[in-house]
């Protein structure tokens, strides 16, 4: 699977009496599907991922997909502290369509989580999973960093693709670049402009899929002739596409570097600051990409601070309360995260209020 570009990392709304608001996930969905945005990562960090149970989890990884353009490419945030665990949901993911699933480490045994562990949990999932394995090294919330030289040897597995690095850190980039140089390359399918082409985008849906009723579904016009309505799918235009070489992809995490990160090798980013500024953080991507390093600078350091305090500092309740403020749903975190109280609410305004949506 291509994983190239900007992602958000999406927040999960919730209800006051802390319930999953699946509508207000609906609405986000839809709208970072207008967006250009390569794809979106669900129940990640950013996404509350370990507050929810397996029963919410499964259910929020169904309606984002369903609510989610084709052509975006899905990732699920998958970690659990067992290998079955980390499968069982991999598993249900691959039934709802996603193209990728993002693993952390296991965190509650750290202390016995010894190289050889590490190495065997990943392996172990890479395995059984039906759905391609992007490892995440997030310290601040894991207490074990992925050795890079463990990273490169989980780069040789075929079915683990890339690595999302959290960390911050610019050495770590590097050096996980150039430790995964030499791992397999793999030939994806790609549009003919050469962005990724996602499962969903070749597997037909229903209109009763799409619309939630079989009351619009395509009947034939000879089928109508002869008194006969059978529920079709449309026929679909075939997707034009070609082949393109990836190596192990490489995505950092952290906003306030992702000019660099880019220029170091990334393949692109994972941000929780593009859940509710995901425009500002692509028009960095845009003009890395269009090779004008002067605009790219500017618009790095146009979200280096905001990032640095709402993503850095005021963390989830921070990212919730600046969607609401750009025209996402964010609402509250699940307890124990405290909400933002008036003068925080009032310095996240100032800090976006040049970086609307």
């Amino acid at each position: 699977m291509l994983i190239e570009g900007i992602f958000a990392a999406v927040t999960t709304p919730f209800y006051s009496d802390e319930r999953v608001y699946f509508r207000k996930l609906e609405a986000n969905l839809d709208r970072y599907s207008r967006s250009l945005l390569a794809g979106m990562v669900v129940l990640g960090s950013t996404g509350e991922a370990v507050t929810l149970d397996d029963a919410e989890t499964r259910e929020v990884l169904r309606v984002a997909a369903e609510a989610t353009a084709p052509e975006k490419v899905l990732i699920a945030g998958v970690g659990r502290e067992s290998v079955k665990g980390t499968v069982e949901l991999a598993e249900a993911a691959a039934q709802l369509h996603y193209d990728a699933v993002l693993v952390r480490p296991p965190s509650y045994y750290a202390g016995q989580l010894s190289a050889a562990a590490v190495l065997h949990y990943f392996r172990s999932v890479a395995d059984r999973s039906p759905l391609p394995v992007l490892l995440y090294n997030i310290p601040k919330c894991v207490p074990y960093q992925i050795p890079i030289e463990l990273i490169a040897e989980l780069a040789q597995h075929p079915n683990i693709i890339g690595i999302k690095d959290s960390s911050g850190s610019m050495e770590r980039i590097h050096a996980t670049v150039e430790a995964t140089r030499s791992a397999p390359k793999r030939t994806e399918t790609v549009t003919l402009i050469f962005e990724a082409v996602t499962g969903r985008m070749l597997t037909p849906r229903t209109f009763a899929d799409r619309a939630g009723t079989a009351a619009g579904s395509f009947v034939s016009a000879g089928d109508l002739g002869v008194g006969v309505a059978l529920a079709t799918a449309p026929p679909m235009a075939p997707i034009k596409t070609r082949t393109k070489k990836v190596g192990f992809q490489v995505l950092t995490g952290a906003a306030g570097i992702l000019l660099d990160s880019l220029e170091a090798g990334a393949s692109g980013a994972i941000l929780g600051f593009a859940a509710c500024a995901p425009q500002a953080c692509q028009e960095v991507y845009f003009a890395w990409k269009d090779h004008d390093p002067k605009l790219a600078q500017e618009k790095q350091q146009r979200i280096a601070e905001p990032n640095q305090r709402i993503v850095g500092t005021l963390g989830i309740s921070g990212v919730k309360y600046a969607c609401d403020f750009n025209g996402y749903y964010g609402g509250r975190a699940r307890a124990p995260l405290l909400p933002m109280d008036a003068e925080q609410r009032a310095e996240i305004e100032a800090l976006l209020a040049n970086i609307r949506n």
